[in-house]
């Protein structure tokens, strides 16, 4: 190794960047989590759905359930019944990830005591309902509330769970909440167990870890998945293991479960919503589904419903049934499949960090910027492959956020450096080619970059404008000049409400004009946009027609198409000369578009696609349902109006009368719908009811085979 200049700099931000991210790693380690949770979200899509055990199921209270058996909460003989054909189909377990914190006030025992009626004798829904928690295999959920809400404790949670400390330091890191929202005492003093149903997001809001255990007034009671999952594997002890820090792991009998300083276990999430069966409740309580189903699986019953507010953010999905989190961690537990990130993989941390600093530093001694820069970016793969490989095939959560920072860190910096070395060679390369070819031309050898040139499929909305009757026009001016003169007076306006509304100026072709939206910047809601230009354009030539009135120049009428769809754009043409353009079947449809606008006197045509793809509303109206040359699947075509609605006074009673003739004319009722074709042509002379009479008349005449409502164009 030669120590030039250029390479002592990039050896002294070598060590000052490694030093600053081990400095960070050791110091800060709290910096980097927001980053370092990112990084795991990413893995967890990145590996995809992976399959979830068959004996997880969720009863869950659906829309649909909400809709047959009221709105939650339920009475409580209903929730009775629920759990007693679960029973009945002979399920191995019920987990509740509900709590049913007040006494059912619909229960007939509450009414007749509130109307001062005797009602000793009378059905009491919750001591039902206890009665039934009693005899099924159910396990109780409650909530425990972590901060102070200002509410005094009453009750203790209940629990058959034996929970065994070793070797616990002085203070305990386990969660410490300041209440519990327990069930209410007739129905939690009969159950067999109960567990918290807790789940505790992260800064960001999404859940990736269940808290095992909560200290509450000094005793130790689990969570419903823990204390679940102790009663299949029919244990009695928990046992909490500790080092001198915090939480090391929990034990149930040879399951080992990691945990972190605070109890909390990583869920290994299957997959995003629905990773479970799931069961509408309404099914279990009129007995409508297989006992196959159900016999022998470990249930939990709880919510998918967007309105009962249990509803969670996972790396899979932002919107995710709280109850779902609860079957990953039995799953995960059941079948001894976790995740985690033990206190001595700080050390292997520390060393990738030195070892990619040092893999950094001689790349960056690559004198190819090409073959430097791939190596950085396989070097930034081969990291997160690292990652994913230790996450899901050793259960290990490595921190590559901080190598992957420094690695980018020491790229850009080294680059930096790079660049100011290679200045000087830029200098060389003026002074070298400066008299062979243009100034522009060095410039562009100096600067130009070809990723934004670089072909692309993209969804984009093109635009077709052509002026009617251009021949007579130009025939009329008299010489070029005028001709030229009065082209630019029309399309200096038109270009700048393009260019206005964000759209891209493709090419002039004749007197037409060709743009499209989306391209090569992103443009939101570029159906939109392109609608609305096209309004505006119609819009000011009628004032610029006045200006050419008054000047005794001819007026101009145009016809605009747009169609939106996937289309290729990018740099186009030869080594020699080319072009930014796009091209594509949606250019040529928008292009069909456009011609068709003189044979139904249409302002603006647009296609079923960008008319789907609008978020605002405009005064549209239906044309037909069409089949364009080049072409064979049909399209639906749509005038727009504006704000230029022709001789119809009123709009909405000449729509709506036009959708029923032109409903008649799909369905073949030819007859009917001249009839009413013509009358809508007693009130407007528009081309387009004259088009659909003269269809009517010769369809009736000439009555088609298998007529399916589209009509197909043979020309352009």
């Amino acid at each position: 190794m030669i120590f030039t200049k250029k390479v002592l700099i990039q050896l002294f931000i070598f060590f000052v960047t490694v030093c600053l991210m081990l400095g960070v790693y050791l110091r800060y380690p709290t910096f980097y989590d927001a980053f370092e949770n990112r990084i795991n979200d990413m893995m967890f899509l990145f590996r995809g759905a992976k399959k979830a055990d068959e004996n997880i199921i969720i009863i869950d209270i659906d829309e649909k359930s909400l809709r047959d058996l009221g709105q939650w909460p339920w009475s409580r003989d209903k929730v009775a019944t629920l759990l007693q054909n679960l029973a009945d189909y002979g399920v191995g377990m019920v987990g509740l990830d509900v709590v049913f914190a007040e006494a059912d006030n619909s229960s007939p025992r509450k009414v007749f005591q509130k109307l001062g009626l005797r009602h000793e004798d009378v059905v009491d829904y919750d001591f039902l309902f206890g009665e039934v928690v009693a005899q099924t295999p159910t396990i109780l959920g409650y909530v425990f509330a972590l901060g102070d809400d200002g509410i005094k404790p009453e009750r203790q949670p209940t629990t058959q769970a034996i929970i065994v400390e070793k070797n616990r330091p002085q203070t305990s890191l386990l969660l410490k909440p300041h209440r519990a929202i327990l069930n209410i005492p007739e129905v939690q003093e009969k159950a067999y167990s109960s567990g918290y149903f807790n789940t505790i997001p992260d800064n960001d809001g999404v859940v990736r870890s269940i808290p095992l255990v909560m200290e509450y007034d000094g005793a130790l009671y689990p969570a419903l998945s823990l204390e679940m999952m102790r009663i299949a594997l029919d244990e009695k002890k928990i046992i909490i293991n500790y080092d001198q820090k915090g939480v090391e792991s929990i034990e149930l009998g040879a399951v080992r479960i990691p945990t972190d300083y605070f109890g909390r276990m990583l869920v290994n999430y299957r997959a995003g919503q629905n990773s479970y069966p799931y069961i509408s409740a309404s099914e279990i309580y009129h007995k409508k589904v297989s006992p196959k189903l159900i016999e022998g699986k470990i249930a939990l019953l709880g919510t998918s419903a967007a309105g009962l507010l249990d509803l969670r953010s996972t790396p899979f999905e932002s919107v995710y049934a709280g109850v779902e989190v609860h079957a990953n961690a039995i799953d995960n537990i059941l079948n001894q499949d976790f995740i985690s990130k033990p206190v001595w993989i700080n050390g292997v941390d520390v060393v990738s960090i030195v070892l990619v600093g040092v893999l950094s530093f001689f790349i960056l001694l690559i004198n190819s910027a090409v073959v430097s820069f791939l190596l950085f970016v396989a070097l930034n793969f081969g990291l997160l492959f690292l990652h994913y490989k230790s996450m899901f095939d050793a259960g290990l959560v490595l921190n590559t956020i901080i190598p992957f920072l420094m690695l980018n860190l020491l790229f850009i910096l080294g680059q930096g450096v790079n660049y100011l070395f290679e200045s000087r060679q830029k200098e060389l390369i003026k002074a070298k080619f400066s008299k062979k070819v243009s100034s522009a031309v060095v410039e562009e050898l100096i600067k130009s970059s070809d990723d934004a040139l670089e072909g692309k499929e993209e969804e984009i909305t093109i635009f077709f404008s052509d002026i009617r009757g251009f021949t007579s026009i130009s025939e009329s001016m008299g010489s070029p000049k005028a001709l030229i003169a009065l082209l630019n007076a029309y399309m200096t306006p038109m270009v700048e409400t393009i260019v206005r509304y964000q759209g891209t100026v493709d090419k002039f072709i004749g007197d037409a004009i060709m743009a499209y939206w989306n391209a090569p910047m992103r443009v939101e809601n570029h159906p939109d946009k392109a609608l609305r230009a096209s309004v505006e354009q119609i819009l000011s030539l009628k004032a610029l027609n006045e200006t050419f009135k008054q000047q005794g120049l001819p007026l101009i009428d145009i016809g605009i198409g747009l169609n939106t769809g996937l289309s290729i754009v990018g740099e186009m043409g030869s080594s020699g000369r080319s072009d930014y353009t796009c091209i594509g079947d949606a250019v040529n449809l928008a292009s069909r578009a456009e011609g068709l606008c003189k044979p139904y006197g249409a302002k603006i045509i647009l296609s079923e696609f960008t008319q789907e793809k609008l978020k605002e509303e405009y005064a549209l109206l239906e044309l037909d349902v069409v089949r364009v040359k080049g072409k064979e699947e049909p399209i639906r075509i749509y005038e727009c109006y504006g704000d230029f609605r022709g001789v119809w006074k009123d709009y909405d009673k000449y729509k709506l009368e036009y959708m029923n003739a032109l409903g008649l004319y799909r369905q073949g009722e030819f007859e009917k719908a001249l009839e009413e074709f013509c009358k809508i042509g007693q009130i407007t002379d528009a081309k387009l009811i004259s088009l659909y009479i003269q269809r009517c008349e010769h369809y009736v005449k000439n009555p088609p085979m298998n007529f399916d409502g589209v009509f197909t164009f043979e020309t352009k």
